[in-house]
C-alpha cells in the first residue's frame, strides 16, 4: 500500500477532546501548566538481574505538540535491529483522536533522533461504518476514533511484518497484518501492503506476534499464552487472506473462563536465545490488580508450545513518575525488544502517553532466569 499522508485536520478550540480512558483515572494537562511529578511508593523486593534497568534517557519518546498526529501520546513502541540502528514503530495519537504509527530511530538504543521521527503508517477504516453495529466498550489508551494501536515488528526474509490492532472506532477490534520490503523500510518509503484482517469478526482481539524466523519451515504467530501456548503455523501468510481468519480465546470462547485473568497478553514478539525462545508479557498481581506489569517465560524452540521456564516475579514494574503521570496510571507496556551488543533492549509504553526503555546484561539475564527458582508451568491439554 503506497501510504498517502492524510490531510492535516482543523486545530480543534482549546486542548481538543479529551482520551478516553478504561475506567481509570484520567490525568488531563492542557501544556500550560507542567504536570507535577508523582512520588510511587515501591514495594522492596530482593534484588537480581531480571530486574530491568531503565534508561537514564527515559522517557525516550515524547509527545510532539506541533505535529498533529501524535501532539497527545507517543506510547508503546515496537522495534527491529538493522545495521547497527534500533528502528522504531510506536502508536501516537494527535488532535483528531485516531491512533496511528510514527517512526523514529537511534544509534545507540538509548539516545533517539527526533529529526527521523515522521508518520509511518495509518488504518484506513473501511470493515465498518459507526452504527452498523452495536457500540461496544472499549478505548484502549485513548484513541477513540479508532486506527492502528499496540505495533509489533518482525524481519523475516528481508521482510518487515507488522501485526496491529485495528480499532473501527465504534464496534470492531481486530487483528491486522501488513509488511513491507526491508530496503523500503530502511529508506523511509512507507509502501507498506494493504492489511488484512486475520482475527474474525465479531470478536476483540490483541496481543499476537510473529515469530522471528520460521519453524519447521512455516510462519508461525503466536496468538494467546493462557490457558495454554497458542500458535498458528502457516506456510504462507498469503493464506491469511481476510476471509481464513486465526481462532484463538475470546469472551465468547469456553477457554474464556479456564484462563489466568491477570495476564493480559504477549509483549513483543519472542527472541531467540540459546536456552529457547524468550517471550516477555504482560500480567497483573492479585494484591496489585490494577498495574500492568512485564514478566518473562522461556518457550522450547522446537515446539515452542512448551514452556520451559517462567519467572517469578516481574522483570518491570510501573513504579516511575512517566509510568503513571499519563492516561492510564500504574502501566508499563511492552511492544518491542531487541538485542543488541549483548544486551537485552526492552521498549515499552509509560502511563499510555510516553514511550521508554529499560536494558540487561542478556546472558546474565537469561542465567538468572532459568537457574532461579523460575516456576516450570503445566502445559494444559485444552484444544479449543
Amino acid at each position: 500500500m503506497n501510504m498517502a499522508v492524510p490531510k492535516k485536520p482543523r486545530r480543534l478550540n482549546g486542548s481538543g477532546s479529551r482520551l478516553k480512558t478504561s475506567g481509570k483515572k484520567s490525568i488531563k494537562n492542557s501544556g500550560k501548566t507542567p504536570i507535577k511529578k508523582k512520588v510511587i511508593k515501591k514495594v522492596t523486593k530482593k534484588n537480581t538481574v531480571l530486574d530491568l534497568k531503565r534508561s537514564k534517557k527515559n522517557p525516550i519518546i515524547e509527545p510532539t505538540p506541533n505535529k498533529y498526529w501524535e501532539s497527545k501520546a507517543s506510547f508503546n513502541p515496537t522495534a527491529i535491529l538493522h545495521g547497527g540502528k534500533v528502528h522504531v514503530i510506536y502508536r501516537a495519537i494527535g488532535e483528531t483522536d485516531n491512533s496511528v504509527l510514527g517512526y523514529i530511530k537511534s544509534d545507540d538504543g538509548h539516545n533517539f533522533d527526533k529529526d527521523s521521527k515522521e508518520l509511518a503508517y495509518y488504518h484506513k477504516n473501511t470493515q465498518v461504518v459507526c452504527g452498523t453495529l452495536p457500540q461496544i466498550n472499549y478505548c484502549s489508551g485513548g484513541g477513540w476514533g479508532g486506527g492502528c494501536e499496540d505495533p509489533r515488528m518482525t524481519i523475516i526474509d528481508n521482510t518487515v511484518y507488522l501485526i496491529y490492532t485495528a480499532f473501527d472506532g465504534w464496534g470492531s477490534v481486530r487483528m491486522a497484518l501488513t509488511s513491507i520490503s526491508l530496503d523500503d523500510f530502511i529508506s523511509r518509503r512507507w509502501n507498506w501492503k494493504k492489511p488484512v484482517l486475520i482475527s474474525p469478526p465479531h470478536e476483540i482481539h490483541k496481543n499476537w506476534v510473529l515469530f522471528p524466523e520460521k519453524i519447521k519451515g512455516k510462519f508461525a504467530i503466536l496468538h494467546g499464552i493462557s490457558p495454554k501456548i497458542m500458535i498458528d503455523y502457516f506456510d504462507s501468510l498469503d493464506e491469511l487472506d481476510g476471509d481464513n481468519f486465526i481462532y484463538s480465546v475470546h469472551q465468547g470462547s469456553r477457554l474464556w473462563g479456564a484462563r489466568d485473568r491477570l495476564i493480559r497478553g504477549v509483549g513483543p514478539a519472542p527472541l531467540k536465545t540459546k536456552y529457547g525462545w524468550l517471550v516477555l508479557y504482560h500480567k497483573m498481581e492479585k494484591h496489585d490488580s490494577h498495574r500492568y506489569k512485564l514478566w518473562a517465560m522461556v518457550l522450547d524452540e522446537k515446539d515452542p508450545t512448551k514452556i520451559l521456564y517462567n519467572s517469578n516475579q516481574p522483570i518491570l514494574e510501573p513504579d516511575e513518575w512517566y509510568e503513571n503521570e499519563g492516561y492510564k496510571s500504574g502501566v508499563v507496556y511492552s511492544c518491542g525488544a531487541v538485542i543488541k551488543d549483548g544486551e537485552l533492549f526492552v521498549y515499552y509504553g509509560g502511563a499510555d502517553k510516553v514511550s521508554c526503555v529499560a536494558t540487561a546484561d542478556l546472558d546474565k539475564f537469561m542465567k538468572e532466569l532459568v537457574n532461579s527458582n523460575a516456576s516450570k508451568l503445566e502445559n494444559k491439554k485444552i484444544k479449543i
